[in-house]
């Protein structure tokens, strides 16, 4: 009987079908656990947020495709005009001197019908091709594009004319505008010539102005958004609906409440961009508040300020015409006098986790989001993370910075006749953190700065010199080998007298501006990236790590 006790799957005919039966019974129990630990990790794993990556990993993003969250911090922001591949086909079309000379065989003809006391006609095609000659001899850095037709100046022996034009070493796609004063001489044998061209945006008669206009809910008025043009008069008159019937025919998307004030530039743009990729993404209107907070970081007195206009930092006309878009104040007004008589609806949100492919299909006029006092769950940009990263795309194209703040970029360019280098100084709190940056007030001292200078750029040479040291002495010992060049030398484009003081006043209820520390961050950026050469305070004048001891290769990563 003991001989007989054992159970049958131990019997010698039965060993293979119980190996196979073990080794499967072992895989399903390790595909278990594995769907186990899998389960785990999914509904507790949190993505590395690249809010707190360092500053030129942001840039690395930004020039990608990716669409994760970027760090906050007190840098000048990267806008939709930074990312455009300069379209070399729209550049190469520049106009030659050759194409502007004008015949003898003219003038002899207009010498035999000659008047001398006759007053310079600017619409005359000889003068007209004279004064294209003389820019174009005056001004031997610029690729010339465009030529307005000569405006007659009253009283006097002037022509006003506009231009289009783009440096010839320029490396931003955009182009730009200028409009002078001609001085035109008449000689007794009736042969005229230019004796003197103004300075930048001297010639005021050719300055064309925009004319306002109404906005539909729908969306802006087709036009040609592909590259900013500088120089010309900008319209940023808030848009309006121009009926109550457009009104309630209309959809749209806002965001109410949040964590994201008078935090810095790029976490602003960053949850702003999330809010306007979700209204494109529904196809609804983004009721924006144009009234933004601007950080203690940017400001002259150290503390947050509100009531900074969205208009003093970015082209709020780019925006309007290229997107579908409506001041909140404007808004709400219309809101109030038409939704119960016209039986509009509104779809309350209040939880961030509820993507924008949930609501697609909510057919009331207003979606808005409601956003509690919970920081970071509180945030715009939390919107358009997770599943809904691959489907909202933030719109960059959209957003340009402020023309009245490339405006005095563009001047001051000018002035320097686009030809320059460029170099940017880093101190400030980092220089005195040696913990941090042990070499970097050393390596930016001026004898330094002028021992690794004197094999980059020529001596003699024209250096606009971009820093946030506020001791501008401080470079003195550079101008024996350069002309240099700090941002406060052309302080004129912002003071009292200036047309960028009086527009932004207009904008700001008749309050003046102040000419924050954003404003002027943006502007130095933007001339030191227009110089011809140009000189980093990392890399180029100190090995010291951009965010300090340790990061270099992090950032580079």
């Amino acid at each position: 009987m003991l001989g007989r006790s054992r159970t049958g799957g131990f019997r010698p005919e039965n060993l293979g079908q119980n190996a196979v039966s073990l080794i499967g019974s072992i895989g399903f129990s390790i595909f278990v656990i594995g769907v186990v630990v899998f389960t785990i990790i999914a509904a507790t794993y949190e993505p590395e947020d690249p809010l707190f990556h360092p500053s030129d990993k942001i840039t690395t993003f930004l020039s990608s495709n990716s669409n994760a969250t970027l760090k906050s911090d007190d840098s000048v922001v990267k806008t939709g005009e930074d990312f455009m591949a300069a379209n070399q086909t729209a550049f190469a079309g520049f106009i030659n001197i050759a194409d502007v000379e004008t015949s003898e065989n003219d003038s002899d003809a207009n010498q035999l019908d000659c008047d001398s006391n006759v007053p310079i006609d600017c619409k005359d095609p000889e003068v007209f091709h004279l004064m294209m000659k003389a820019t174009m001899e005056k001004f031997k850095d610029i690729h010339f594009y465009k030529f307005g037709k000569p405006v007659t100046v009253e009283g006097s022996s002037s022509c006003d004319m506009a231009w289009r034009y783009r440096p010839k070493d320029g490396k931003t796609a955009a182009f730009y505008k200028d409009y002078r004063r001609f001085v035109i001489a008449k000689s007794e044998n009736c042969s005229v010539s230019v004796v003197g061209i103004g300075e930048y945006h001297s010639g005021v008669n050719a300055r064309k102005r925009k004319r306002p206009g109404f906005r539909n809910s729908s969306g802006g008025k087709v036009d040609d958004f592909s590259l900013p043009v500088v120089g010309e008069s900008v319209n940023d008159s808030l848009p309006v609906v121009e009926s109550e019937n457009a009104f309630k025919e209309g959809h749209y998307l806002v965001y109410s409440g949040g964590g994201d004030r008078c935090k810095s530039m790029n976490h602003f743009l960053w949850s702003f961009l999330c809010a306007l990729g979700e209204a494109q993404y529904l196809n609804r209107t983004l009721v924006m508040d144009l009234s933004l907070c601007l950080s203690s970081v940017y400001t002259l007195s150290g503390q947050n300020e509100e009531g900074k206009d969205f208009r003093f930092y970015f082209d709020f006309e780019h925006l309007k015409e290229a997107a579908s878009v409506l001041d909140q104040v404007q808004f709400w007004a219309d809101w109030g006098k038409w939704y119960k008589k016209n039986g509009l609806k509104l779809h309350l949100v209040e939880d961030f986790r509820v993507t924008p492919m949930k609501l697609i299909d909510v057919k009331d006029t207003l979606i808005m989001r409601k956003f509690g006092t919970v920081e970071p769950d509180n945030y715009w940009y939390r919107v358009c993370e997770g599943e809904t990263e691959s489907v909202v795309q933030r719109p960059w194209h959209l957003l340009w910075k402020s023309r009245r703040l490339m405006e005095i970029v563009s001047a001051i360019a000018s002035r320097l006749n686009w030809d320059y280098d460029a170099i940017h100084i880093e101190r400030g709190d980092k220089a005195r953190n040696k913990e941090v940056w042990p070499n970097l007030e050393k390596d930016t001292s001026p004898s330094s700065i002028l021992s690794t200078l004197q094999d980059k750029i020529k001596q003699g040479r024209n250096l606009y010199i971009a820093t946030n040291e506020p001791e501008v002495t401080f470079f003195n010992p550079l101008k024996d080998k350069y002309k240099t060049h700090l941002l406060d030398e052309f302080k004129d484009l912002w003071d009292e007298s200036s047309e960028w003081y009086s527009e932004t006043m207009k904008l700001n209820g008749g309050n003046p501006v102040d000419f924050d520390g954003y404003m002027r961050a943006s502007v130095d950026t933007e001339v030191f990236l227009r110089g011809k050469k140009q000189i980093e305070t990392f890399n180029d004048l100190t090995n010291d790590c951009r965010d300090g001891i340790g990061t270099c290769n992090v950032a580079a990563s």
